[in-house]
């Protein structure tokens, strides 16, 4: 069953946060990880106004983990940082029964 990565992003610094979105899908694709939602046009339902939510479906936990230990993500991780402030989650998906 996979496992989704979700993340909200308050944005400080826009070309920091740009630099650190266009070097980042190759290296979250290398470790099995493939974008659902990448999104800045948010109406949000109450309380919870991020600027940008991003939704990343891996095949595991241990998938997750590999990708952010990875040298390639540690390499722009600064700029992420400097970037935005961040909170993520690891939820598993939903398996439908038949």
């Amino acid at each position: 069953m996979s496992v989704y990565m979700i993340i909200s992003s308050k944005i400080l610094d826009n070309d920091r946060y740009r630099q650190y979105i266009d070097q980042v899908s190759p290296i979250v694709e290398k470790y099995g990880g493939c974008y659902h939602v990448r999104g800045e046009n948010i109406k949000s339902l109450g309380l919870w106004k991020p600027d940008r939510v991003i939704v990343i479906e891996f095949p595991s936990e241990a998938d997750i983990k590999r990708w952010l230990a990875s040298p390639e993500y540690q390499d722009i991780a600064p700029l992420r940082e400097a970037g935005a402030e961040t909170e993520a989650i690891i939820v598993d998906g939903y398996e439908r029964r038949q």
